[in-house]
């Protein structure tokens, strides 16, 4: 029997009931840990915590994360900054040196921009006052209602709704569903303010597979930014990446609102993820999709 994928779901914040804590993504965690191959046996191995810091502020698993046994880092950037230091970056590029495949996601404006020194993931994550989206056009406010969040901030619906996503041509493998009638992933959890991702002329090796549109405006924003593997100029293969635009795709409350969220969000929740069951279907099958990809 192969020795099942192990993956590290991470966030940069320390362990705090009122908070986006790791707690809080029990759902995603228990899904892989139940994924099982054709003989029944379990294809992933999940570790999931937040973020400690050693004497020197270090995460004691990021900063050497190249020298551990994971296979994936899925990395949930809900800081405004201060998530990860220079050893933490260290450890995470040389994980991704070494093969090691890794899905970041953060949220609007700056939460998440202490990702802005991983290699290649910092340059497709666009925030607010480090490495704004080139197109200065979008340098706005798209979401109206939560007046103290700046951009980018896209609505793409309440907590608890989904949202129908627009894949890109062609259509990438992470947005395959052989089970639905489409034969692809049509619905995402929504988001009222979502963050901004997306891939320059000069980044060869990524691209947009998936767009959202925006509630509020009309106006389309980049969902998802897939990162293939390349060699660079040391002669490293680099392994996969990929860049989402929210946690909120994979957090609790977005998958099912009854679990509740930290006493700060103070939107009004929807309920069409528990309203419609292919929504909740097509989240799973895209995790267990981006859960294989990484691994190749």
């Amino acid at each position: 029997m192969a020795e099942p994928i192990r993956i590290l779901l991470q966030t940069t914040i320390a362990s705090t009931e009122d908070d986006w804590s790791i707690a809080r993504f029990s759902l995603l965690r228990d899904y892989i840990q139940s994924i099982n191959d054709d003989a029944g046996n379990s294809l992933f191995a999940v570790t999931a915590r937040d973020r400690l810091s050693d004497n020197q502020g270090n995460d004691p698993i990021l900063g050497t994360l190249d020298q551990s046994d994971f296979d994936e880092l899925w990395l949930f950037a809900l800081d405004t900054g201060d998530g990860l230091t220079e050893k933490d970056i260290a450890g995470i590029n040389a994980f991704r040196k070494r093969g090691g495949g890794i899905l970041t996601t953060r949220d609007h404006q700056d939460m998440g921009c202490s990702m802005c020194s991983l290699i290649d993931i910092g340059d497709v994550h666009y925030f607010n006052t480090k490495n704004p989206d080139p197109d200065d056009s979008r340098w706005s406010r798209d979401d109206p209602h939560t007046t103290y969040i700046s951009w980018p901030n896209y609505h793409s619906g309440a907590n608890g709704d989904y949202q129908k996503i627009i894949p890109v041509e062609p259509i990438h493998e992470l947005l395959k569903n052989p089970n639905s009638t489409s034969g692809l992933i049509d619905f995402f959890p929504a988001h009222p303010h979502e963050g901004g991702i997306g891939v320059t002329p000069n980044q060869t090796n990524a691209r947009v597979i998936a767009l959202g549109k925006s509630l509020v405006t009309g106006r389309q924003f980049n969902l998802v930014v897939a990162i293939d593997h390349y060699t660079d100029a040391q002669g490293d293969r680099l392994g996969r990446a990929i860049a989402t635009s929210s946690f909120h795709h994979f957090v609790d409350y977005n998958w099912d609102i009854t679990k509740g969220c930290p006493s700060f969000v103070d939107e009004v929740p929807g309920n069409t993820m528990t309203k419609e069951p292919r929504a909740l279907e097509d989240i799973k099958t895209y995790v267990r999709n981006v859960a294989l990809w990484l691994a190749e």
